[in-house]
């Protein structure tokens, strides 16, 4: 059952410039597969490195795992919904790539694919546009324990089930995206060891970002042969980068951390290659081959950002590579994840990725904030601090627009509360509050906020 007071009835408590947005500007909501699915061991569906990672006891906040989630998997239908409500035209799902290929490579299990057709209807009946994102982070185990992304197969499978699964759905779907957010799968899985797989190591971690971005170029190529017309996109998270100080040194380490969070993964997909400076850092042979990085750079028709906070940084030569500590500066506001708030940041790369990337069309894929949220007795939930990061950042993007950014849509992360990753269900991002005991859901006032400002701009283009 979901609580869906009118949203309606929701004014506007301050001025955000909608007119700058254009009318055809795409207002959504996104998901992941593991994250919200459930049904971890139904239907053919094989272990994810995700369901290895957060069954080892400690490296999920109590312990939690995604075995059930937030039962998406047989609650679609209210979930679509909730969307409709909202007013969303457009979803970011994930496809689980261990649903639809439980072998990692080979037959196609038919009963995961069935479930993402009718979801796929479902999402176009209710008049929204459905973004499929294919690598959420949930790499079948069967290909981890050949290699996983430290091994070349791995991006040639993710090319093999990209065409799977574009030969089913392209002739309803045309917005695609490669991967979300590889810098997480290399850096925090395989180098900081906080995300499944769990690794340590930098010579994998560098492995595992080239084949990622190989896997991005060849599952780009095998969807525009699949789908003629696709939209096709990569999904990055990015920061602004400062140095804590003027000193040399700190602005040295300020230049590192942004070649190892931005320029690492922005260089390559625009065919700069990757940064000279960061291959002499991280001190790893690449493993190239002729043609790659042609591949990896494959035109896009699309990239998307995900912004939650910027980082503030000092040198840090004796900390791992990038030998950068970030430095918490004092008296910011800060989300529920200890995450500094900055909007301006957001417009910031924003205008990066125009001005020095050349993007065509942007889209921010993922922004949102965690904060503790309280069901009142009334059954409703209240959450501000919510909804005014909210506000905070789809200003910042009008800001951009203004100046010149190809913004063409902007994703609220989340549409519910879900498994988040390491931090298990503590932190919540949704739009929407989901009691895990009960799977009821509560549309919290960020939603009806949110379904009122895309009211709004509709309204202002009419």
């Amino acid at each position: 059952m979901s609580v869906c007071p009118d949203p309606e009835r929701f004014s506007v408590p301050e001025p955000i410039d909608l007119a700058a947005f254009p009318d055809d500007f795409s207002w959504g909501t996104a998901t992941s597969a593991y994250q919200i699915e459930g049904a971890a061991a139904e239907d053919g569906r094989s272990p994810s490195i995700w369901d290895t990672f957060s069954h080892t006891p400690g490296k999920v906040d109590n312990d939690d795992h995604g075995d059930e989630a937030c039962d998406h998997y047989h609650r679609w239908p209210e979930d679509v919904a909730l969307m409709r409500r909202l007013g969303v035209d457009s979803y970011r799902l994930s496809l689980a790539w261990p649903r639809v290929v439980p072998g990692g490579d080979g037959p196609v299990n038919a009963a995961g694919l069935d479930f993402y057709d009718r979801l796929v209807d479902a999402v176009l009946e209710a008049g929204i546009t459905p973004n499929i994102t294919l690598y959420h982070w949930d790499l079948p185990q069967v290909l981890q324990d050949r290699g996983g992304w430290t091994a070349r197969d791995t991006a040639e499978h993710l090319a093999a089930y990209a065409s799977a699964v574009a030969a089913r759905l392209g002739d309803r779907v045309t917005q695609w995206c490669t991967l979300n957010e590889p810098l997480c799968s290399a850096w925090i899985g395989h180098l900081e060891g906080r995300m499944a797989p769990g690794l340590t190591d930098l010579t994998a971690a560098v492995q595992a970002s080239y084949h990622l971005l190989l896997g991005h170029g060849l599952a780009t190529q095998a969807i525009r042969a699949a789908v003629p017309g696709a939209q096709i996109g990569l999904v990055t998270n990015h920061s602004t980068i400062e140095a804590a100080s003027t000193s040399p040194a700190d602005i040295a380490a300020a230049t590192r951390m942004d070649g190892h969070s931005n320029r690492w993964w922005l260089d390559p997909v625009y065919g700069r290659g990757f940064p000279a400076d960061m291959r002499e850092l991280y001190g790893v042979e690449l493993p190239e081959r002729p043609g790659d990085l042609e591949t990896i750079a494959a035109p896009l028709d699309w990239h998307g950002l995900n912004y939650y906070f910027p980082v503030t940084v000092a040198d840090d030569p004796e900390g791992p590579v990038p030998h950068a500590r970030e430095v918490l500066l004092p008296d910011v506001p800060r989300t529920g994840m200890d995450w500094q708030i900055d909007a301006d940041g957001l417009e910031a790369l924003l205008l990066r990725l125009t001005d020095d990337y050349g993007v065509r069309k942007l889209y921010v894929t993922e922004n949102g904030s965690a904060f503790p949220d309280t069901v009142a007795p009334d059954g409703s939930v209240h959450d501000p601090e919510r909804t005014r990061y909210l506000e905070q950042h789809i200003a910042a993007c009008a800001r951009a627009v203004r100046k010149g950014a190809p913004l063409a849509g902007y994703y609220a992360w989340s549409l519910l509360d879900n498994f988040e990753w390491a931090y298990g269900y503590d932190k919540r991002f949704g739009l929407v509050h989901v009691d895990y005991a009960t799977q009821q859901r509560t549309m919290k006032s960020s939603g009806l906020r949110y379904a009122d400002i895309i009211r709004l701009h509709r309204q202002s283009q009419a």
